[in-house]
């Protein structure tokens, strides 16, 4: 007989009890079966169910009476969510649940999302919230969350509730049917960090590492795909790293939008992985719209690449900043390392005729890597632009070299 796959229901019962038997009923419907976790903190369940708010505290290593007696929802949300995860792991390496979805307002949100964030890429996370229309990358974070806007509050059952919280049913109930998405590919890994603004050279390096029998992976780098690359990175998952735009770097040493945290670009420097390093798209300060960045970051140069994003050009003191970390990051390094630094520009902007352009800006960043990166980094310094297909196989150059020693080892 057919194994009936299950899906873990995380919810604050004593608030979203009615909403919960719905969503049951839909998954049964669905012919999925379910488990229901209290993530609840002060009241009592209604509903029957598989794993209490007392055994979620309890798994956290306290009990529910000092949980609720600690009158701060942020502290003692906290410690629900380390119990819930733990049960869920708990389950998760049981082989119970094939899928979880969560529901809720702020408090439901932030546990049931926390808790999905521990699952790996692949298994199913849907997470419906009256938040999901709002900024969800806290929520999100670096994992594979299907957030659903509940679109009205989660009270009582309505007509709009009903189609959202069948549609999330459907949802979540389609993917535990499908099973683990084993992959299909034992090829060796290479992870690419890029903007649009240095694609082209990424794709020339993609292009030519998919030739010689390598998957590769891109980011975007726009903060959390920085994250995810190095979360990855940490986990084993990459044999080569080419980062082609280091804009998050240039966001946490300015305070730009697209900021991973200080501590971007050394994961796979630090693991001992082949790394390629090129200052793509240092030459920009990614902000939000003109009228916010200009307040930000007054007095600057300034290029409106839509109305949600402004690209603030670096100055020439940023840009030293830029390559003594870079150079830092280097000398620290375990593995082979490389930085190549093309002269003719840094992104799609920093052109002769485009918006950004700084000719000065990628000889200051090649003489003070010159002058401060130590014998083991090599440094390639190239007469073209970033995009320029001879740049871009300069690149390929490298990290031919790199592949082809590992071989003869």
């Amino acid at each position: 007989m057919e194994r009936i796959p299950t899906v873990l229901v995380l919810a604050t019962m004593d608030t979203k009890a009615e909403q919960v038997a719905y969503l049951q009923a839909c998954l049964e419907a669905a012919h999925v079966d379910t488990l229901l976790m209290d993530v609840g903190i002060m009241g009592k369940s209604p509903l029957s169910v598989d794993v209490s708010q007392d055994e979620v505290a309890r798994a956290a290593g306290y009990d529910l009476a000092d949980v609720q007696n600690l009158r701060h929802e942020g502290k003692a949300g906290g410690i629900m969510v380390a119990g819930a995860t733990l049960r869920a792991q708990d389950l998760y390496r049981e082989g119970r649940i094939d899928a979880i979805i969560g529901l809720g307002g702020s408090v439901g949100t932030d546990i049931g999302s926390a808790v999905m964030r521990s699952f790996p890429i692949g298994f199913p996370k849907v997470m419906i919230s009256t938040l999901a229309s709002h900024d969800v990358r806290p929520f999100v974070g670096t994992k594979d969350i299907l957030m659903l806007p509940t679109i009205c509050d989660l009270s009582g059952i309505n007509r709009i509730l009903q189609k959202v919280l069948k549609n999330g049913a459907l949802a979540v109930a389609g993917m535990a049917k499908q099973g683990p998405q084993e992959s299909d590919t034992l090829k060796p890994l290479a992870f690419i960090g890029t903007l649009g603004t240095t694609e082209p050279c990424a794709l020339k390096v993609k292009e030519t590492l998919e030739a010689k029998g390598m998957e590769v992976i891109i980011f975007h780098t726009t903060g959390i795909g920085g994250q995810a690359m190095e979360e990855m990175v940490r986990q084993g998952e990459a044999e080569i790293v080419v980062e082609i735009s280091l804009q998050e770097l240039v966001g946490n040493l300015f305070g730009g939008d697209y900021d991973a945290g200080p501590d971007r670009v050394s994961a796979a420097l630090q693991k001992g992985i082949p790394t390629l390093l090129v200052p793509g798209c240092t030459d920009i300060i990614v902000s939000g719209p003109l009228l916010t960045t200009e307040k930000h970051f007054p007095n600057r140069q300034y290029h409106a690449h839509n109305a949600a994003i402004t690209a603030v050009r670096t100055n020439h003191k940023e840009t030293e900043i830029v390559a003594r970390a870079l150079a830092k990051l280097c000398n620290e390094a375990k593995g082979p390392r490389a930085i190549a630094v093309p002269l003719g520009g840094l992104s799609g902007f920093d052109r002769p005729g485009g918006p950004l352009y700084d000719p000065e800006a990628p000889k200051i960043m090649a003489e003070i890597l010159k002058k401060d990166l130590d014998a083991q980094t090599a440094l390639h310094v190239s007469p073209h632009h970033i995009n320029d297909p001879e740049f871009g196989a300069l690149l390929v150059g490298i990290v031919q070299a790199w592949m082809k020693g590992s071989k003869n080892k």
